[in-house]
């Protein structure tokens, strides 16, 4: 465990670290701007878990004897009255961010670090007026931040301190690297550069047309502001009227950069000293934020997160457990976490009626008393987490709250088979509804021993996914979040997770019945409190017909598994690590020395310091190149090297990702590789799979497309067979648009990319070039996801104007899309969601953000959710009827994989053709649309021939 310790330094070595508040804050938030941290209660933890990684790190890493943690406040100062743009173009604070502040505040208040702030000054003064003080008191002052402005204040004894980021390490700036990086003489010159420059973020002018460069260049010959203006007469050309005009400009642009280090504040050693955390408040804010890991980390022991009332959807998008945070009391706000996290209630067995069945007689009753009722919760107990190589320890049942029944099965396996087949009039009944949570696994593991759950199914973890699919679903948050209750962690009774954890058959009868029941008797209190909330959603529909239908189809597939050829996979190998090879020596060659390629560093000076090929390449803040595929790919062009560094990362990454892995994960009692696929995860309302992550297997390459050769039929009398949605997503943009000219493109079977081109272009369609159906392609795509004309001109590799252009006469083109877009934002706006085509929710909290960023990202949400999330929609219903139909012809062809928009069968030879028409027209016809659908399908030995 973390378990903080505090480590004293001797007086000589004081050491203190200031954090710049805000500038961390955002950062953390940003940071998780695409993937953002969301607990159970639908707050968005990302800015207050970002900030905590920080300060964990600083604490274990630099050991500081003294720290504060700095914050600006609303109230205006000096600079605003002086300039009353100053900051005026600044974004209003995203309301997550917001939202995150008195949580921040709570996580230092847990911590025992002092809070400074003070009205009428911002966070750069307090903290420059502090490290000053503290230099003279013969202190080391490091101004935690990744704000360029505090390179002024950077001395012998103050120095900047960049955390660590997106895998680039700490970065401490002192005299030297601080001169280095401005070009300059003395760290006080940076506030010239600064008012040359200006600054966007915070509004500060500067002179038009000087930029760092020419900044640097000025202050490099001229030393200051004020000298370069007393020297205007000798600058070049237009230069010379610049400085004239703007020296006023110039000398405020100065003074608003200028950090002020005589804010009246005091420096009190005493207050700034690192106390020992109080551990009690840790683990009450960080259950409350359900930062699990974290608490590991930092106390050794697990936590239990707050309760909160279930209110699905709110309208601020939030479920905090508080309505209105009382932002200006730190303490009574840490002080409600903490009282919160003690009032979950736990496991009593005074309150709780658990029963063990454990004999012929006592299962015999329980049997009846099951077969008695009209819905019941169940829960398998296992010795594996990986379904079909689990053996079943356990079974519990509960059917009223507070009661249930827990039966043993015997390790024996005839013994264990004769317990199943007991309970099989239970789990066959139609007429019985079973409830369960994740009921995929405990429907997989029964049908190890051959039982088959039938009958109504209600799942609570696919339940909350659809009324909040954006956070979490597993049983104890779902537990503690609607029920404010704490189950009985699974590590009391195993361990943690590792090499030593134990197993659920060596635990005492008693023990694995206070905990199985309880998860079985939990699992039913959220039934009824979810159930009543899909009618009032609107989803209950799509619960009933789409994901508990979809539920059992895919644990078949999962069972099926699909076969590969492990032979051809070693051998492509082989071939890989000889182009691998090959592609290294060509490189080296080129380079003309030898390295490592796989060291960005060393790769990075090798192209932009020994060859040169980009005298304005960017280096990260670590102070090495970016070498990533973003930046290689704009260079590509420029010499033959870059091409061959893209394609050996390619190679290097197939390799380990696919070909080699892929013959470890064959499950030794099938042969075959059995897929996971994860119907809770994306919130757009796509599967997704793991063990292997088949959706990621590549398709564009040559060699990446080698990979579905290894996909075989799994024996001689079948064959693979492929059927795939041709451009559903725009077929669909065209259904939900209805725009005319789409619409009929689609109707008549046009090429619906050579088509747009010929519109846009306005040319004939058989005048239409490669280049022209490209960008119309691009477009047609990228209109989905709310591709802007820069964003189009970066993927064209085109001036912005014409990427506008093109953009504007697609819309000219189709004038519904861009209506049905507009539409969609504003349905966003009025409603806070946008829906599917079989009314999944997409809940979109930042749609009213005042925020720019923030609002961006969920109008272009507002945009493709219905689009992705209908096509989701239409493969998993095509998914059904074709599962039901194959089913009731009794074929035995099998189908084995979901991929995007793609379904893969082994189809059984003598029922080929059937099945070709049978999924054909149960994809076509999945929903009922104005434009078609179309599938093509193919047929081949393996999955690449097949597609």
């Amino acid at each position: 465990p973390f378990a903080i310790q505090i480590i004293f330094m001797a007086d000589q070595d004081k050491r203190l670290f200031l954090l710049d508040a805000y500038a961390l804050i955002y950062r953390a938030h940003f940071a998780f701007i695409n993937n953002p941290r969301v607990n159970s209660k639908g707050m968005n933890t990302s800015a207050v878990f970002g900030f905590t990684n920080t300060l964990l790190e600083l604490l274990t890493k630099e050991k500081p004897t003294h720290i504060a943690v700095v914050f600006d406040t609303a109230e205006p100062t000096e600079r605003h009255t002086d300039f009353t743009g100053y900051k005026a173009n600044r974004e209003a604070m995203p309301e997550d961010i917001s939202t995150a502040i008195p949580y921040v505040k709570a996580v230092i208040e847990a911590f025992r670090i002092p809070v400074i702030e003070l009205a009428g000054y911002e966070a750069d003064d307090l903290i420059g007026t502090l490290a000053k003080k503290a230099e003279k008191e013969g202190y080391t002052t490091y101004m935690v931040t990744p704000d360029k402005d505090f390179g002024q204040l950077v001395s012998e004894h103050i120095k900047m301190y960049k955390p660590a980021r997106m895998g680039n390490g700490i970065e401490i700036m002192g005299v030297k690297e601080v001169c280095e990086k401005f070009e300059i003489q003395r760290p006080e010159q940076v506030i010239d550069i600064l008012g040359l420059w200006g600054d966007a973020v915070d509004n500060i002018p500067g002179v038009p047309g000087v930029g760092e460069k020419t900044a640097k260049a000025l202050i490099k010959e001229y030393d200051s502001v004020e000298n370069i203006i007393a020297n205007a007469d000798k600058l070049k050309g237009k230069m010379v009227d610049k400085f004239k005009e703007f020296a006023t400009q110039a000398i405020m642009s100065k003074k608003l950069a200028t950090i002020i280090i005589d804010a009246p504040i005091e420096f009190d050693e005493i207050s700034l000293t690192l106390d020992p955390p109080d551990n009690e408040k840790i683990k009450a804010i960080f259950g409350e934020l359900e930062f699990r890991r974290l608490s590991e980390r930092v106390l050794g022991e697990g936590i239990s997160q707050t309760s909160a009332a279930p209110k699905f959807a709110p309208k601020n998008g939030q479920m905090s457990l508080f309505d209105q945070p009382d932002e200006t009391s730190t303490s009574s706000f840490a002080e409600k976490i903490e009282e919160s996290v003690h009032d979950l209630k736990k496991f009593d067995s005074e309150n709780t009626k658990y029963e063990i069945a454990a004999t012929d007689a006592e299962q015999q009753k329980l049997l009846k008393e099951l077969l008695a009722q009209k819905s019941v919760c169940f829960d398998t107990e296992t010795t594996d987490i990986e379904s079909l190589n689990a053996e079943l320890v356990a079974f519990s049942f509960s059917w009223k709250e507070g009661t249930g029944w827990l039966v043993p099965v015997s390790k024996e396996t005839e013994e264990a088979k004769r317990t199943v087949e007991l309970f099989r009039p239970f789990f066959e009944n139609e007429k019985i509804e079973k409830i369960g949570q994740n009921l995929k696994y405990d429907i997989t593991v029964l049908a190890n021993y051959g039982v088959e759950v039938r009958g109504k199914l209600f799942d609570t973890m696919l339940a909350h996914y659809l009324l909040q699919p954006d956070m979490r679903h597993n049983m104890t948050i779902l537990s503690e979040t609607y029920l404010g209750y704490s189950p009985i962690p699974i590590e009391e009774l195993i361990g943690k997770k590792g090499k030593n954890q134990g197993n659920m058959q060596d635990v005492d009868m008693e023990t694995l019945r206070d905990y199985a029941v309880e998860d079985a008797d939990i699992t039913l209190r959220l039934k009824y409190i979810f159930e009543p909330e899909l009618e009032k959603n609107n989803c209950k529909t799509l619960f009933e017909e789409i994901e508990m239908p979809l539920m059992l189809v895919l644990a078949e597939v999962e069972r099926a598994g699909v076969k590969i050829d492990e032979k051809a996979l070693q051998d492509f190998s082989k071939d890989l690590e000889t182009d691998i090879i090959l592609l290294d020596k060509e490189i080296q060659e080129m380079a003309g020395t030898r390295f490592n390629i796989a060291s960005p560093k060393q790769l990075g000076d090798i192209l932009f310091e020994v060859m040169g090929l980009d005298k304005k390449a960017k280096k990260t803040k670590t102070g090495q190149y970016s070498t990533g595929e973003e930046v290689l790919s704009k260079m590509l062009g420029v010499h033959p090297i870059i091409q061959k560094i893209l394609d050996y990362r390619s190679l290097q990454k197939l390799k380990s990702t696919y070909v080699d892995a892929l013959p470890s994960m064959v499950n030794p009692k099938t042969g075959r590789i059995h897929t996971s696929f994860n119907q809770a995860v994306a919130a757009t309302g796509r599967l997704s799979s793991n063990n292997p992550n088949l959706q990621n297997i590549p398709i564009r390459t040559e060699k990446g497309r080698e990979v579905r050769k290894a996909f075989v039929p799994r024996a001689e009398d079948f064959v693979l067979m492929s059927a795939d949605y041709s451009q559903v997503e725009l077929r669909i943009m065209a259904e939900l648009s209805k725009d005319p000219g789409m619409v009929d493109a689609f109707s008549k079977g046009l090429d619906i990319h050579a088509a747009t081109a010929a519109k846009v272009y306005d040319v004939a369609l058989e005048e239409v070039t490669s280049d022209m159906r490209r960008n119309a392609k691009m477009v047609n795509f990228g209109i989905i996801y709310g591709i802007s004309a820069f964003g189009l001109s970066q993927r064209l590799n085109i001036p912005r104007s014409e990427a506008a252009h093109i953009i504007e006469q697609y819309f000219l083109t189709y004038p519904k899309v861009k209506a049905y877009m507009d539409y969609s934002i504003e349905k966003a706006r009025e409603h806070g969601f946008v829906e599917t085509i079989m009314g999944r929710r997409r809940y979109l909290k930042d749609i009213n953000s005042a925020n720019a960023v923030m609002r961006g990202f969920a109008e272009r949400n507002a945009i493709n959710a219905p689009i992705q999330g209908s096509a989701a929609d239409i493969i998993k219903k095509a998914m059904i009827d074709i599962h039901a139909a194959m089913k009731k012809e009794k074929m035995k062809s099998i189908m084995t994989l979901q991929v995007h928009d793609e379904l893969v069968f082994d189809a059984h030879k003598s029922e080929l053709e059937a099945l070709k028409v049978l999924v054909k027209d149960k994809m076509e016809h999945a929903v009922k649309t104005e434009v078609p659908l179309l599938v093509e399908t193919g047929v081949g030995m393996n999955w690449l021939e097949a597609h």
